[in-house]
């Protein structure tokens, strides 16, 4: 480090007075000189700098950064869910529900659901809705193009949805997950539906719960089932879409 010092030193003595580079016993010298310059009596500011030891305030140096961008020193208690979210978010009042019927064992609905990998799929396997699924297309708007009496859940977040509305189709077919517990969800579609005229029955086949109905030519059904962190995921399909 006293080398370079050294150096720019010369440098700059050289620049400043127009003289022929020094030799090396010159810039010897010279070193000595920035480095033991106390002891000799000719700068003891310079050699102070380059000699004594930094000092540095102990009180300053937590505000070293202040303004840096890092990390907390704790998580954000806003980004941490809450531990029972089904409870918090659902803001449906089961008194103003009408309790679904007491499900049946026989569940031909629950096998149709197992197997259906995509929404096409599943809309193929509802009968006569199979020339209508081979028109589907995909898209999140279709969750807002349900029958009035068969809309989603108040608090469903829609994680894919399907339709068709060419040809004499009116087909939506939605998967969504809910806070609410399935037996509410259940409750909600029941009350819905049979406010709106549809039928309505309740089968079940393990965790599988079907909830479907008829109108005229207008159908639905309902695929609920719990989801492993609590509430519930479905499947909804209805055939008379706005």
């Amino acid at each position: 480090m006293t080398r370079i010092l050294a150096s720019i030193a010369l440098l700059a003595a050289l620049a400043g007075c127009s003289k022929q580079p020094a030799s090396q016993q010159d810039l010897d010298s010279l070193d000595k000189e920035l480095t033991q310059g106390n002891a000799a009596g000719r700068d003891p500011a310079l050699t102070a700098s380059l000699a004594d030891q930094i000092m540095v305030d102990p009180a300053l140096t937590q505000g070293s950064n202040a303004n840096a961008v890092r990390p907390p020193n704790r998580p954000d208690p806003r980004a941490v869910p809450p531990a029972d979210i089904a409870r918090t978010d659902d803001r449906v009042d089961p008194k103003t529900l009408r309790k679904a019927p007491a499900p049946t064992a026989d569940c031909p609905e629950c096998r149709t659901r197992d197997g259906a990998m995509t929404l096409g799929a599943l809309a193929g396997r509802q009968g006569s809705q199979g020339s209508c699924a081979a028109k589907v297309a995909y898209s999140a708007g279709w969750a807002n193009r349900l029958p009035a009496a068969i809309p989603l859940y108040p608090d469903a977040r829609v994680l894919e949805a399907a339709g068709a509305s060419r040809d004499g189709c009116a087909l939506r077919v939605v998967t969504f997950a809910s806070t609410a517990p399935l037996d509410r969800v259940l409750d909600w579609y029941y009350t819905r539906a049979t406010a709106g005229g549809y039928s309505a029955e309740h089968k079940v086949d393990g965790k599988q719960h079907v909830l479907a109905g008829t109108r005229g030519d207008a159908a639905y059904v309902v695929y609920a089932s719990p989801r492993a962190g609590g509430g519930t995921e479905v499947d909804l399909v209805a055939n008379a879409g706005t």
